[in-house]
């Protein structure tokens, strides 16, 4: 099972949710702007790409800028931003088993197989 944590409003994931669709595999797609992600699984998918909080954040994002930018910020702190303001989270991400990508651009995919 393919879980795809997509954001309809954006071409990336949605180019990303495509391909899936077209493939074989099963998937599930979680829009997480209408479900926003608890702190247990930001904590998962951070482990499954390997990533520090920090890796995960859009900090081009105007929530980021106006409300994090030059701040010095803790682990913990980074991860409540994401649950407060899932829109900070990096998209899309594509999960399978124990291993996650960001899939941007979205050849990142191979890394899965």
């Amino acid at each position: 099972m393919i879980t795809i944590y997509h954001n309809p409003r954006c071409g990336k994931s949605r180019e990303c949710v495509a391909h899936f669709e077209n493939t074989n595999e099963s998937i599930e797609i979680i829009k997480y702007l209408d479900t926003p992600l608890s702190r247990e699984q930001i904590q998962s998918i951070l482990k499954k790409l390997n990533y520090t909080p920090i890796q995960l954040i859009r900090v081009k994002e105007s929530v980021w800028v106006e409300n994090y930018k030059g701040k010095s910020l803790t682990d913990e702190d980074l991860i409540e931003a994401m649950v407060t303001y899932p829109i900070l989270i990096e998209r899309p991400i594509v999960v399978k088993g124990n291993h996650a990508v960001i899939a941007r651009p979205l050849e990142n995919i191979n890394k899965l197989r």
